[in-house]
């Protein structure tokens, strides 16, 4: 009855995410077409020009088709996600691209992105944790790997893919003009020096400390074998969680 009820929850904040994520799509579709035919005052008066607009638009579209990305992996690779994990991956898009770009809090509140990085740095330095699991899940040759060794892959792997979204971002800005790496203020002025430089270190750093730490805890969690770390991994369909 208890897995029923949170199966149901997991579809419910799916289905809310994905129509707002869909929904946001559309408003930011109209409002670049808008933005295009507009004079300059009125760009000033909505308070976002085409790039905004252009910028939300990616962010739905990639949203909306990474948020299929975990039952694809699922059906094709034949591994079951937990669906706590799940649930948490959705709400990280909601808040990232949702309020992050269409409500405009990486604008409205100072510490948005830090705090949204450090959450994925955690993520991502899990995720490390379960990549380990899954590599060296065969029947075949039994390798015994060491707490240190899965820790370090899982800290690297967390910051590798830190740095690949920072490339993307890189990429998509100089692509379409947009400011995901915010070297630019709200209102389009480009920054220079080491300002410009502030947001994508910063990220990099939050990223590398937030899988630090989940990277100690499941260090921590490996070598006194407290189990934890077992229960949110994920794992092979069939395959049998160690008590």
């Amino acid at each position: 009855m208890k897995d029923r009820k949170k199966a149901r929850l997991e579809k419910a904040v799916g289905i809310a995410v994905f129509a707002t994520l869909a929904l946001s799509a559309v408003y930011s579709l109209l409002g670049a077409i808008s933005a295009s035919g507009a004079g300059p005052r009125l760009v000033i008066e909505s308070g976002k020009t085409r790039g905004d607009y252009l910028l939300m638009l990616v962010e739905c579209l990639l949203g909306i088709l990474v948020m299929f990305l975990p039952s694809m992996l699922e059906k094709r690779l034949r591994i079951a996600i937990p669906g706590g994990m799940y649930l948490v991956f959705v709400l990280f898009l909601y808040a990232g691209i949702y309020l992050g770009e269409v409500r405009s809090f990486y604008y409205r509140f100072a510490n948005w992105d830090t705090v949204l990085h450090a959450f994925s740095g955690v993520m991502l330095g899990a995720l490390g944790f379960s990549v380990v699991s899954l590599l060296n899940d065969s029947e075949k040759v039994a390798v015994s790997l060491s707490p240190l060794f899965v820790a370090l892959f899982a800290f690297c792997f967390a910051v590798a893919l830190g740095v690949v979204w920072e490339i993307y971002e890189f990429g998509v800005d100089g692509l379409l003009g947009l400011n995901m790496q915010k070297f630019a203020t709200e209102g389009g002025a480009p920054l220079a020096g080491r300002a410009a430089l502030v947001d994508t270190m910063s990220d990099l750093i939050v990223d590398s400390l937030a899988a630090f730490a989940v990277s100690a805890l499941g260090y921590a969690s490996l070598r006194l074998k407290t189990g934890w770390l077992e229960r949110i991994e994920i794992r092979r369909k069939g395959a049998r969680r160690e008590k």
